[in-house]
């Protein structure tokens, strides 16, 4: 049985995972704790052109938590994309799939839920105390300040990959590659709304980043300035 405590009927949450094995299982588990007996939910992975058994793993763990999970396979950086176009959910919760994110802080977003009258907006994770090494936190404030200059968003940790956004909102905002780095500046271009939500960082236990500081933040950001002047949306 299913006690509602937000009038939300159904959350999609997407989760793009590349070469994710031994982490990909366990974040599920944790997303199917948090969750079940608050709300209706799916969990969406798109394996984002792994080598590994990542997709084996998530069709195991869906089997064995009997949840309603989904998996496909997708080739490019556009994962989260995917992922939204075809969730069924009224609002999208996004987490990197490393394990880093705690899905125990999903709910405390959705309690904010009441207090925001915008029809766009978009609550961003904020990784206060980051479980990272001296030299990433670096890089990482170093590229906050150099997108916050050319984006002003105004998000002290865009790069978090726990986001809530309305799915119509996402599917609105302009398509290009690791656009999801920029949902909030996007967001706040089409006149929408931004909220921040303190969350907790934990160390990886399996696997090491496939991403930097440089090629998540510095890839899209000339992109994601161009696309911030226009108000194209995603076609679904």
């Amino acid at each position: 049985m299913v006690i509602k405590l937000w009038s939300v009927e159904l959350i999609s949450i997407v989760l793009p995972a590349k070469d994710e094995v031994g982490n990909i299982g366990h974040l599920m588990e944790e997303i199917c704790q948090a969750l079940q007996g608050l709300t209706e939910f799916e969990i969406f992975v798109v394996d984002d052109g792994s080598q590994d058994d990542t997709f084996g793993e998530v069709m195991r763990t869906a089997a064995e938590q009997q949840c309603d999970a989904k998996a496909i396979r997708h080739e490019r950086s556009t994962a989260i994309s995917t992922g939204v176009l075809h969730a069924r959910g009224k609002y999208i919760v996004t987490l990197d799939a490393d394990g880093q994110n705690d899905p125990a802080d999903i709910p405390a977003m959705f309690a904010q839920l009441p207090q925001i009258q915008a029809e766009h907006f978009c609550i961003a994770g904020y990784r206060k105390n980051r479980k990272d090494t001296a030299w990433k936190r670096f890089q990482s404030r170093f590229a906050n300040k150099v997108r916050d200059a050319l984006l002003h968003d105004g998000v002290p940790d865009t790069g978090c990959g726990l986001k809530l956004i309305p799915r119509e909102t996402f599917l609105r905002l302009p398509y290009f590659d690791h656009m999801h780095r920029y949902i909030p500046a996007l967001v706040r271009r089409m006149g929408g709304e931004i909220f921040i939500s303190v969350v907790n960082h934990r160390d990886r236990q399996v696997g090491i980043s496939k991403y930097t500081a440089w090629n998540r933040r510095y890839y899209g950001c000339d992109q994601a300035w161009a696309q911030s002047q226009s108000r194209q949306g995603c076609t679904q």
